[in-house]
């Protein structure tokens, strides 16, 4: 399968299934105009994909051994519109170093299950969103960020808050090496360019503090809000005095925090 050592504490598991690299690349679309930001691109096999239709492909692969190795591969492949960037993603965001400056581009990632919540919070975040986001991510954690009504949390209320979020398909364990535990899906976020809020996230995190007790407890302890205006708004909106916080839709979180903005930008 290939020449490098992977290393598990990386939780490197490279796609080796030709079907789903080719489901992968009709579900992205690219066109020659394109420019794609690939995060762990292992080995290359979709990389060298889509390189064949993209304008540039700027991968960024933390691991350096898997770094010569593809530049090995493209330098074989005569790849021209290919480049690396040895580091570690989390470090370009924590750094400030994530500076993209063309206007139109995609991002495409297979990523280690223990970074995704934290990467897809900050690739939201990103002064110069993509046009969409694709990754491969556990079957469960895109679950979650699809999540409806009655099975919300907090990362997918806020994927939904600043994204629109699809599951495309389902990608099985054995079509990786070395095969992964569970299944994966490949899922498209398409950031709705909505600006960065804190106090509407303050509001959703104090609902979540303790999601197995009601909205109203978890909103007067956290943020002293007043147990019978929540208790009013619940009964407006035809939910119950006694609901939890996963219950709330996207919408109904936003009319809860148009009637608290005020109170909480105090806070």
């Amino acid at each position: 399968m290939n020449t490098v050592k992977l290393k598990k504490g990386l939780g490197q598991n490279l796609l080796k299934d030709k079907n789903q690299i080719r489901k992968i690349m009709a579900s992205i679309g690219l066109s020659s105009d394109d420019t794609v930001l690939e995060i762990g691109p292992g080995l290359g096999a979709i990389t060298l994909e889509m390189a064949k239709i993209a304008k540039t492909v700027v991968c960024i692969e933390k691991d350096q051994e898997m770094v010569l190795a593809l530049n090995q591969k493209i330098k074989e492949e005569k790849v021209e519109n290919v480049e690396i960037v040895n580091e570690d993603i989390l470090n370009l965001f924590n750094d400030n170093k994530l500076n993209i400056k063309i206007k139109k581009y995609k991002i495409v990632a297979n990523i280690p299950y223990y970074l995704t919540s934290v990467l897809i919070r900050n690739l939201l975040k990103i002064k110069n969103p993509p046009e969409d986001i694709f990754l491969m991510i556990q079957k469960e954690v895109g679950e979650r960020i699809c999540a409806k009504p009655g099975d919300m949390s907090i990362l997918s209320i806020a994927v939904q808050y600043y994204a629109n979020p699809k599951i495309l398909f389902t990608v099985s364990k054995g079509c990786f090496y070395p095969s992964p535990k569970i299944d994966s899906v490949f899922i498209r976020i398409t950031p709705k360019g909505i600006s960065k809020n804190d106090e509407f996230f303050k509001l959703i995190k104090a609902g979540f503090s303790h999601p197995r007790k009601q909205l109203i407890g978890n909103l007067y302890n956290q943020l002293k809000i007043d147990k019978e205006i929540i208790k009013k708004w619940l009964t407006d909106n035809n939910l119950k005095p006694g609901e939890r916080a996963e219950v709330l839709s996207l919408s109904q979180w936003n009319s809860l925090f148009n009637l608290l903005e005020k109170k909480l930008q105090k806070i």
